[in-house]
């Protein structure tokens, strides 16, 4: 089966205890859970798979491998937005085999996006938040977007984060959601360079 696997760390995870790090892994996993219901085929559950692994690090393996960039971001603004903290991701897309079972467990996943994607975070610089093992466009455009993400405040992230899911409505109902102005909703986003990452999620997406 063909996946996107996205295997991250959290930056500075020294400097967090263990109630801290916890809500972080809480936060990526639920983020996980909402990529999962972006997948139009097959079971949602099933679309988006996490898991924690020693110590900081954790791994998500996307059914869907057009929407790999839009999902890191995700989750990314997800950890800025809730936790004021970034960590770090490493995609791969290729093949790999989840060991069947009522709970898919990623620590036993095995194939080449599962071994591509542990290197890649391996042998990411310490300047760099995401990348993608393809290299190329893709990876360029990876790295375009680490760079204005990692400008993000935690305002720019809560608006970014919750305009990123497909079919996420019009600003004005992102604004209800959040709590806050459409006006400020529209300064975020524009801060937050959305209008440029929206147009390059889509072409990316639209890609044959």
């Amino acid at each position: 089966m063909r996946w996107s696997v996205i295997t991250g760390d959290i930056v500075a995870s020294s400097g967090l205890n263990a109630a801290q790090l916890g809500a972080i892994m809480d936060t990526l996993r639920d983020a996980s859970a909402s990529i999962g219901s972006w997948h139009s085929g097959g079971d949602a559950e099933s679309a988006a798979l996490f898991a924690r692994r020693a110590g900081d690090a954790w791994q998500i393996a996307v059914r869907a491998p057009a929407l790999c960039l839009r999902a890191s971001l995700y989750l990314q603004s997800a950890v800025i937005a809730h936790h004021d903290a970034h960590t770090r991701l490493a995609v791969a897309t290729g093949d790999g085999t989840v060991p069947a079972g009522r709970t898919p467990d990623l620590n036993s996943a095995s194939g080449p996006a599962f071994v591509d994607s542990g290197r890649l975070l391996s042998a990411l610089p310490r300047h760099a938040l995401m990348a993608h093992a393809t290299g190329g466009a893709l990876d360029a455009a990876f790295r375009l977007a680490d760079h204005i993400s990692q400008g993000w405040t935690q305002a720019q992230a809560r608006s970014i984060h919750a305009m990123l899911p497909p079919g996420s409505g019009p600003r004005q109902s992102v604004a209800h959601r959040l709590g806050i102005s459409r006006q400020a909703v529209d300064q975020s986003l524009r801060a937050a360079g959305f209008a440029a990452i929206d147009a390059a999620l889509r072409q990316i997406e639209a890609a044959p």
